[in-house]
């Protein structure tokens, strides 16, 4: 973990040694092989979807999945055709591609690690936990291992992409859309503090993925302390979505998440990453409230060193939305996730109840529209994830 004059630290998502935080234990389950791939059946899995709070239409999904999971059997790279490219960052590259028996499309994370051949087993044994994570705003996971190299996450596609990439698109995400979205992540992130006592560790748009039926689901959370471990050294970020906490290398909890969704927030509300804030001038320009700036290109903040940016966010004044265009609500909201002291800031449940949260879920907004608008998709199907296209 590099450090700096300013005393900060760079990690990748990395857990600090001192920091407390624990990666769940990994106890094989029942009915399971080495890595917790299903023996037998999904009846276990089923019955565990009951007791959560979900609806009909969402319970029926993920029913779907988990019997073409089944079909699937064990994943290796032979059975594999790759698709296209569908994006890279830190952590490594993700490619679409078809499982040819099944003809199941999915998507496939490879991670390049030059670690020895125990610590890439303990990896694949660690992520097996995400065979249990199944809930409507998580992505589904298929299975991984380890070839050339490389160890593969095989993912449920999600046709939409990520939220960074359609930010592209869209230019900015409208408010309502985001009450949806931040539903749907909170949600997502409170299912995996009580159901599997884990933390994200890296909520910033690119980890929010939307598909053309309207699902919002989050991926790419911290279930494998050692590949955490591993991929310390392999940080080249030049934003930054960490809280002041995780930057000064102090015990963190899973209110530093709270921090990176508000940060998020501001940044798919506005349309640019929002530290440095941006002034006035550019805010209207942004919205066009004058016509001097209608038709001129929204200026960009001034560019920072990574360290300069990660002094400021711990020694400046967090971001706020200020802008008329945003609902009082909403800028409450944000304003509760982005208090520099972990302490003052709201948590999963408090922001669950907010009147922001509450007005999006009695809402009728067409997540799904809307995506298949902004990303020129076609409708959903009842067969999407099954299409050899």
């Amino acid at each position: 973990m590099s450090k700096n004059k300013l005393k900060l630290t760079l990690p990748p998502g990395s857990v600090d040694s001192s920091s407390q935080i624990c990666t769940p234990p990994f106890k094989t389950p029942s009915g399971t092989d080495l890595l917790g791939k299903p023996k037998t059946n999904i009846e276990g899995i089923v019955d565990a979807l009951e007791e959560l709070e979900m609806d009909d239409t969402a319970r029926k999904r993920i029913k779907v999945f988990l019997s073409q999971k089944e079909k699937i059997g064990e994943l290796g790279e032979e059975d594999l055709e790759k698709l296209g490219e569908l994006g890279s960052g830190n952590g490594g590259v993700v490619v679409k591609v078809r499982h040819i028996p099944t003809q199941l499309i999915m998507a496939r994370k490879l991670i390049h690690l030059e670690v020895k051949p125990s610590i890439k087993k303990q990896i694949i044994r660690e992520l097996k936990i995400l065979h249990e994570c199944n809930f409507p705003h998580i992505v589904g996971f298929y299975g991984a291992f380890y070839s050339d190299g490389e160890i593969s996450i095989c993912m449920e596609y999600m046709d939409g992409g990520s939220l960074d990439l359609i930010l592209k698109r869209a230019g900015r995400i409208p408010e309502t859309v985001l009450g949806k979205i931040t539903s749907a992540v909170l949600k997502g992130l409170s299912y995996l503090r009580d159901k599997h006592a884990i933390m994200h560790r890296d909520v910033k748009p690119s980890n929010i993925l939307v598909n053309s039926s309207g699902e919002i689901k989050i991926c790419d959370f911290g279930v494998s302390g050692q590949l955490i471990d591993s991929m310390a050294n392999s940080f080249v970020g030049t934003r930054s979505y960490m809280s002041p906490e995780r930057l000064q290398g102090t015990h963190y909890s899973v209110q530093s998440d709270i921090w990176s969704l508000g940060l998020s927030l501001v940044e798919m509300a506005i349309g640019m990453y929002p530290i440095p804030p941006p002034d006035a001038k550019t805010l209207d320009a942004i919205f066009n409230k004058t016509s001097e700036e209608t038709n001129q290109a929204v200026i960009e903040p001034k560019s920072m060193a990574i360290f300069e940016l990660l002094d400021y966010i711990v020694n400046e004044p967090p971001p706020k939305l200020e802008h008329v265009s945003f609902s009082d609500e909403f800028k409450d909201f944000v304003d509760k996730c982005l208090k520099k002291n972990p302490e003052e800031r709201a948590d999963l449940k408090t922001l669950l109840n907010h009147s922001w949260i509450t007005k999006s879920d009695e809402e009728e907004v067409d997540i799904a529209g809307w995506v298949c608008k902004t990303m020129d998709l076609p409708p959903s199907t009842p067969k999407r994830n099954t299409s050899p296209n």
